[in-house]
Parts: C-alpha cells; sequence; structure tokens
C-alpha cells in the first residue's frame, strides 16, 4: 500500500467537533448509563458523586491527554505508535488493541440486548415478571445472537465508511441525539410525584458514607468510563491534524462523559426511587429495575423506548471505537484496506460473541480455568479488571518516565497558537498520582484490598 492510498485508509477527522463528538462517544458507554447510577446508589449517593467528580479531573484529564498526544505525535495505530516511540513498547499497544478487540466481542452480546428492549418496550412484551424475561431471553440459543448480529452489523456499516464519513458523520448526529432524549427522561424522572428522595439522596452529600471502598469505586469507574487503556483515544488521536489543542479537548471529553453520567444518575435514581425500587442491583438495574419503573409512570412506554435508544445509541459510539482501534492496527502494520480490515475483525468478534451469549444458557455450566467463570464473564473480568488497568498503569510510566514529560509537552505546544496552562499540574499527576491511583484500580479489580476495603 502506497503512501497516499495508506492515508486514505487511515483518513482524518473533518472538523474538532467531529473528533470531540467521537472520541466522547467512545468514553460514552453502557457503563455511563447504568453503571454509575448503581455505583452511586450502592455508595452512599452524592458523596459517590463528589469523590467521582474530583477523579475525573486527577485522572481522567491525566490519562485522556496522554492517550491523544501519543496518538497524534505518531500517526499510528497503538502497537505502532509505541513502538515508533521506544522500539521495546510496541507490546503495551498490543495489549490496548486486544483489551478493546476482546470487549466488543462481548460488548455486542450486551448492544444485542440493548436493541431487543427497544423492540420489547416498544410492542408492550416485556409482561410482568422482569427479571424471568430478561433471563429466558439472554439464556436463548438463538435470539440474542440474531441482535447480536444486528448491532455488529450497525457498528460495521459505520466503520466502513472511514474516520470523516463514517465515525464522523454518526457520531455528530447520535452524541447531541443522545443528550437531548437523556434530558427528557431526566425531566419525567425528577418531575415524578414521589423523586424528591432520589434527588436528596445523588445531591446531598453525606461524608459519614466516605471510606476506602467509595473512592476505588470512585477511581475504578473514571478509569473505564473514559475508554482509559484500550488504545480508543491513541487512535482516535492519530487522526488529528498537528494544530489541534489537546488540553482543552482533554478537558472537554471527560467533561461531556461526566456529564453523561451525571445525567443518568438524574435520569434513573429519583425514578427508582419514587416507586420504591432498589438503587443497587448492578446490570438489573437496567433490564429489569428500569422497565418496572416505566410501566409505572404516566407515559412510561414512551419513555422507556427513548431511554433505551439513547442507550443503544451510547453502545454504538463506543463499539465503533472499539472496532476502530484494531480496524487502525490492520491498516497499518498488515497493510490491508479499511474493508479487509473491518471484515475480517468483526467476523471474528461476531464468533466469540457467540461463545459469550451461549454462556448465558446452552454453555452455562462451561467454567473458564482458573478464573471459574462463564466466558461471557471471564471476558468481561479479563479486559476490565486486568488488561485495561495493566495498560493504564504503563501508559503512565512509560509518559512519565521512558519517553518523558519533554516529549509530551513539546507534541501539546506543536502549534505556536496552543498554550499549555495545565503543563506543572499534568506533568505531576502523570509521574506520580495517576500511577499509584491506577495501580489501586488493578489491586481492586484484582481482589487483592477486599479485606482492607471491608468486602
Amino acid at each position: 500500500m502506497d503512501n497516499k492510498t495508506k492515508d486514505q485508509e487511515r483518513g482524518s477527522w473533518g472538523s474538532s467537533f467531529g473528533f470531540i463528538m467521537a472520541a466522547a462517544g467512545s468514553a460514552v458507554g453502557l457503563g455511563n448509563l447504568w453503571k454509575f447510577p448503581y455505583l452511586a446508589g450502592k455508595n452512599g449517593g452524592a458523596i459517590f458523586v463528589v469523590v467521582y467528580l474530583l477523579m475525573v479531573v486527577l485522572v481522567g484529564f491525566t490519562m485522556m491527554l496522554g492517550e491523544m498526544i501519543i496518538g497524534r505525535k505518531t500517526q499510528l495505530d497503538p502497537y505502532g505508535a509505541y513502538k515508533k516511540l521506544n522500539k521495546n513498547w510496541g507490546f503495551l499497544g498490543s495489549i490496548g488493541i486486544i483489551t478493546a478487540f476482546l470487549i466488543l466481542s462481548y460488548y455486542g452480546v450486551v448492544g444485542g440486548w440493548v436493541i431487543k428492549y427497544v423492540v420489547a418496550t416498544l410492542t408492550g412484551a416485556i409482561g410482568a415478571d422482569k427479571a424471568a424475561y430478561f433471563g429466558n431471553f439472554i439464556g436463548a440459543p438463538i435470539e440474542p445472537l440474531i441482535y447480536h448480529g444486528i448491532f455488529m452489523i450497525l457498528t460495521v456499516a459505520i466503520v466502513f465508511k472511514g474516520i470523516s464519513d463514517g465515525i464522523e458523520k454518526a457520531s455528530k448526529i447520535m452524541m447531541p441525539a443522545l443528550f437531548i432524549m437523556l434530558i427528557v427522561v431526566v425531566i419525567r424522572s425528577v418531575t415524578l410525584k414521589d423523586a424528591s428522595q432520589g434527588l436528596a439522596y445523588y445531591l446531598k452529600p453525606d461524608f459519614s458514607k466516605f471510606n476506602a471502598k467509595v473512592l476505588v469505586d470512585a477511581l475504578g469507574q473514571v478509569f473505564f468510563s473514559l475508554s482509559l487503556g484500550m488504545g480508543a483515544l491513541i487512535t482516535y488521536g492519530s487522526y488529528l491534524k498537528g494544530d489541534e489543542n489537546l488540553e482543552k479537548n482533554a478537558l472537554i471529553i471527560p467533561g461531556l462523559d461526566t456529564a453523561v453520567a451525571l445525567l443518568a444518575g438524574f435520569a434513573v435514581l429519583p425514578a427508582v426511587f419514587a416507586f420504591g425500587f432498589e438503587p443497587t442491583q448492578g446490570p438489573g438495574l437496567m433490564f429489569v429495575t428500569l422497565p418496572a419503573v416505566f410501566e409505572a409512570m404516566p407515559l412510561g412506554a414512551v419513555f422507556g423506548v427513548i431511554f433505551f435508544v439513547l442507550v443503544l445509541f451510547a453502545a454504538i459510539t463506543s463499539a465503533i471505537s472499539l472496532l476502530e482501534v484494531s480496524t487502525a492496527y490492520c491498516i497499518d502494520q498488515l497493510k490491508w484496506s479499511r474493508n479487509k480490515s473491518v471484515t475480517i475483525n468483526s467476523v471474528v468478534m461476531f464468533v466469540i460473541g457467540i461463545f459469550a451469549s451461549l454462556s448465558m444458557g446452552a454453555l452455562a455450566d462451561f467454567k473458564v480455568p482458573i478464573l471459574n467463570l462463564n466466558i461471557f464473564d471471564s471476558l468481561d473480568f479479563f479486559t476490565s479488571n486486568i488488561l485495561m488497568p495493566i495498560g493504564g498503569f504503563l501508559m503512565a510510566i512509560f509518559l512519565g518516565y521512558v519517553w518523558g514529560v519533554d516529549e509530551a509537552i513539546k507534541e501539546v505546544k506543536k502549534s505556536p497558537n496552543v498554550k499549555f496552562k495545565l503543563e506543572k499540574l499534568w506533568v505531576v499527576l502523570i509521574k506520580y498520582l495517576a500511577p499509584v491511583a491506577i495501580f489501586i484500580v488493578l489491586l481492586s479489580s484484582l481482589g487483592l484490598l477486599d479485606r482492607w476495603l471491608g468486602n
């Protein structure tokens, strides 16, 4: 592939707004819309929100800027990027590529569940026993695979079209639409008759509920919510032009991601409290509790459809960034065309997803050795609890001590019109606070802090 063809295959962002919408879309996903409200519910409400916001500023901004610096500096996929900066560190980019690849293989299954719930809410098919409906659906052998396939086809169709014509255009439509739909659901939730209890729980910090577990859960949620450590922001950053203000983007994108998470809390917690449900039900909050909440509220079917469509948009904007990571690797390193890269990657992801889906039913008794979890949960644990924190921790070490903060700062200041206002703060955070914080997340994810956290 000659250089001209390679540039055409890689592509670039058509506008700064398009990049911000795509990068925010990468960060905004299922974790914002069900995991954040669930964690807030489990960790004392408002006190969790306060700690989370602090961690977004200290860790989220720091790591996101680091990933964009590496991407724009090298104009390559994660493997090529690290190898270009230091020939011995290509392995770190490989960790990110593998992480994104494996995540989408089971994330696509959950994306299929969301499409199913758009249809089921629209048709009123869920019925009285929400838990049984959900369990019967995900345990079925064929229907979840059909929806998984539909989700992957939607994702592939966007990534096929490339950066500006595919990912950027889709993100510029879906992200504003997501915000509008989320605000509509928030208005409905906070105006419910008994929403005040949920609002008080969410907005009035009870500092007596602060403990080490609140801190670790908030740290982990920031890290996972912003898609750090999986190469997505390095990949997206590699399509940036040299005059882009990286510092400004590294503030705006976590800000948008956090806004969605906070709005999701307003959408979910007041409604859950208003109808007497528990806000701590994990994945069941989205597929079991919320359908019951929507059923109980006036015009609930309408707001239920709106909610699951916005969840679908969030899932797709994340999925396209995950698929783009391995696509960029195949274009840059294997010299494949974009169409070939997208097709082969997505087919293999879908096949892995088949086994992840069947592990909820036909393969439920099969446990992955060592982890002793089913295939779906093993993929989730391995990527979220091991690969992502390791990738993030090593990236902080790489920027702080291997490639060096001086080189990173030069990249931020590449354009004479760009100032690096938070330069000194960023250096302290990337060298000292971020590695320690992410290492704590890793230890917690592996269960090595359970005694300390009182689990």
